[in-house]
């Protein structure tokens, strides 16, 4: 939690506004601002019992979420998923009509008779007894901030007064705190994680590539022609997002990074200093994506999965017009993961890979196939497959080597970008 001031220094309206404005104060995360704020806010002599922020935000599976603290308690965030502002609780509260009017507003009870704004999860069982909204409206959507106290007396006019002061430079705070989030959440969205921190990065400079080497793997669902032409558009976009559903969390729950979408087809990458243990995980992905289709029962498709896997060489980074973009991969191996993967169709086979693939994996674990011409390519190419559909032997490898593969840019993992 940020220190803020000296407990014995008083805190005057300056301070606070000083506070605001100053660098420290932007460069805190959600959780330290809305604490810094709680702390200075105290400090200062408001009977502040409850702070909250409420944030609008634009992602695939939140509509934003809330941020709440209270003296001596660790800052509580509260992710709001779709569906939350149809809830009872939001619904009856003066939250709703804070945000849907962009009017301010304050409310009071006396204890003994409950309302509609205490029913909401974190300003439950605290016998808050005046709530000031004030609207924080922003681009991305109208969010607000909470003052609670559980004072008798409630917030005084002097109190109420000050809060009404500091709220132009707390909704420009709050504001640029949203724009950034939203900017990260849209980028980790569309683009993925690793490549989302190499834009945010600066490294946008088309012709900017670098060379990685990783596990490669691609996977294709069977039969989408045929598909789409029986099925109306609609129900095919079901489809794919039932069909994504299990094959993204595979991919990522194994270490790796979805590169892109290409219709009905995903290309991913595993990056480690071990390519056994990249190999390793990708293998993992691939038979943990089969497994999780084959547990799809549907009354009008059967959606099933070409994998191909590969390790091999690629060039990593912009490609396109000077006024138009794209992060992508390129290289002949590459092309060989997308020749191997027609031939998951072509072999009736629901998981190939070429011979570097499987050395990686162990001899063990593998069996050839025999060579195959594929087609751009001159020499023929070694084919293998899996002896057993278990993901137990590829797991033991992984956790042997005392590693996991990491997502991320060839000099360093980037992590997962944060809601809150």
């Amino acid at each position: 939690m940020t220190t803020i001031l000296p407990a014995a220094t008083p805190i005057s309206f300056a301070d606070i506004v000083d506070w605001l404005s100053s660098d420290e104060c932007r460069q805190l995360d959600n959780q330290s601002f809305v604490a810094g704020l709680g702390e200075i806010l105290c400090k200062a002599g408001l009977p502040i019992d409850r702070l909250a922020f409420h944030i609008r935000l634009p992602h695939p599976e939140l509509v934003g979420h809330s941020c709440a603290w209270a003296p001596g308690e660790a800052v509580e965030v509260k992710l709001r998923r779709h569906g939350f502002l149809e809830s009872a609780a939001f619904l009856g509260s003066p939250l709703r009509r804070v945000m849907e009017t962009g009017q301010s507003f304050h409310t009071r009870h006396d204890g003994r008779d409950g309302v509609a704004w205490t029913h909401i999860d974190i300003f439950q069982g605290r016998g808050l007894v005046e709530h000031f909204i004030a609207y924080l409206g922003n681009r991305e959507g109208p969010s607000a901030a909470s003052f609670c106290t559980a004072s008798p007396g409630g917030f005084s006019n002097l109190h109420r007064n000050m809060i009404e002061r500091i709220l132009p430079l707390l909704q420009s705070s709050v504001e640029l705190r949203v724009l950034r989030q939203a900017e990260a959440i849209l980028l980790d969205t569309y683009v993925g994680s690793a490549t989302a921190r190499r834009i945010l990065g600066g490294n946008i400079r088309r012709g900017q590539v670098e060379t990685l080497e990783a596990a490669l793997l691609l996977c294709d669902l069977r039969g989408f022609t045929e598909l789409s032409n029986r099925l109306p558009g609609a129900r095919i976009l079901q489809l794919l997002d039932i069909y994504f559903d299990r094959v993204v969390p595979a991919i990522t729950q194994a270490g790796g990074e979805v590169l892109k979408f290409m219709g009905d087809a995903v290309m991913a990458y595993f990056a480690h200093d071990d390519a056994r243990i990249a190999a390793a995980a990708a293998g993992e992905a691939a038979l943990s994506a089969l497994s999780r289709l084959a547990e799809i029962e549907l009354p009008d498709a059967r959606l099933q999965a070409g994998i191909a896997l590969h390790y091999g060489e690629v060039s990593y980074g912009n490609i396109g017009s000077e006024q138009r973009l794209d992060f992508t991969v390129i290289g002949r191996d590459v092309n060989l993961l997308s020749r191997i993967q027609d031939a998951c169709s072509t072999m009736g086979q629901p998981l190939l890979m070429s011979k570097r693939f499987a050395d990686l994996l162990g001899r063990r674990e593998t069996r050839p196939i025999g060579r195959r011409k594929l087609k751009g390519f001159t020499e023929s190419i070694e084919l293998h497959a899996l002896h057993s559909p278990e993901t137990k032997v590829l797991k033991q490898q992984i956790d042997s080597a005392g590693s996991s593969p990491r997502n991320g840019s060839p000099a360093a993992d980037p992590g997962k970008l944060a809601v809150a």
